[in-house]
Parts: structure tokens; sequence; C-alpha cells
């Protein structure tokens, strides 16, 4: 089996050094970029709810058709699940992967219980992301453009946290699952991806077809 491209950017950021874990500059800019992105969408789409809030009649800038409908996941139920507007939780966790993948460029390392915090706030943000996709596909039957990028860089966190931790034996597998994570790390999110985009497509086949 040949080494995996995460194997080849092992730096001395990856290394253990006491009880401390560090991370490679790939996985660090991953942080930086899906927390930049993830907090962009949430500011937008905040800010959006507040102009709705102020007009009933506005209409979201990604309110393209009777698909792609931003204002219809705004209005809706499940974009409050908490109580408040949904986005403002990403307001707040985004940022936080933001600091934590900076923090890993300028060479800091953490305790094997803090890279597990992060796996567990990954675990929430993409179980809660999975079930608004469900809700915007089957209840609301609208999409939103920048929900969507949400869901994307929540799954890439997800999951490119959990190979951080499986490569450094925070989270414990069997020797041939560690080597098959890491030799094929980019297979489970290609097909996730994929999975979504084809469940997107069918749902609305008859749509899409009109527009062929």
């Amino acid at each position: 089996m040949t080494t995996s491209a995460l194997d080849q950017t092992l730096t001395d950021g990856d290394r253990e050094t006491g009880n401390t874990i560090g991370a490679g500059r790939p996985f660090a800019w991953l942080l930086v970029i899906c927390g930049a992105l993830g907090t962009l969408a949430s500011f937008v789409i905040t800010w959006d709810k507040f102009k709705l809030l102020e007009d009933p009649n506005f209409v979201p800038g990604c309110s393209l058709n009777p698909i792609i409908s931003c204002g219809n996941i705004m209005k809706s139920e499940q974009a409050h699940a908490f109580g408040f507007p949904n986005p403002m939780i990403g307001l707040i966790a985004y940022p936080i992967v933001v600091c934590i993948g900076v923090g890993v460029l300028a060479g800091a390392r953490y305790r094997g219980w803090f890279w597990l915090g992060l796996q567990a706030g990954t675990v929430f943000g993409v179980g809660f992301v999975t079930w608004l996709q469900y809700q915007s596909l089957y209840n609301i039957n609208s999409l939103c453009l920048w929900c969507s990028l949400a869901w994307v860089v929540t799954i890439a966190l997800f999951w490119y946290t959990a190979v951080h931790n499986i490569k450094h034996g925070i989270i414990k597998v069997p020797a041939g699952v560690r080597a098959a994570v890491l030799e094929f790390h980019w297979v489970v999110p290609v097909l996730w991806y994929g999975v979504i985009a084809m469940l997107i497509l069918t749902r609305w086949w008859s749509y899409w077809k009109t527009l062929i």
C-alpha cells in the first residue's frame, strides 16, 4: 500500500510532544478555510433573516426560483430548531474552528481531549446539517445555497477531524482500518457529497428536466 497524502504531509507539527499533539498544515488550512466559509454563510443567512424580520416581503438574493429559495427556508419552523435562528450557532462555532486552525499554523499543539472536543463538535454539526438536509428536501421543499455551503464545510470538518484523530491514535481503530482511512481518506467525502447531489437531483428531477 502506498503512502497516503496525509502521511506525506507529516511535519514536526504533526508529531506528539509530551502529551500534546499538533497537526499538519493541510489540515490546519482546511480548518481555517472551512471555518471561514461557514462563518460567511452563517453571517449572510443571519443578515438576511434580520432583513426578513424588518420587512416580511423581503426576498433574499439567493432566492432564485421555487426550488432554490432561501426565503422559504428562513420562514420555516426548522430554521429555529432551538428557539433562535440556526445560523447563530454557526456564528459561534465556525470562528472557533478558524482560531484552532490559525493556532495550528502558528505551531500550537493540543492535548488529546481537545481534539476529541473538536470531534464532538463536528459530530453535532454533521448530525444537525444532515437533519436540515432531510427537512429541506422532504418537508420544506426548498434549498438554500448558503445553507448548502454550510453543509459542505461541516461534512469536510467532521471527516478530516476524524482522519486526524485516527491518524494520531486519539480515536482507536484496528491497524487495517487506520491504514485504509489514511490511504483513501478522499473516498468518504466524495461519496457523501455524491449522495447528497443525487438526492437533490432525484427529489426535483421533473423541475430540472424543464431547465434542460
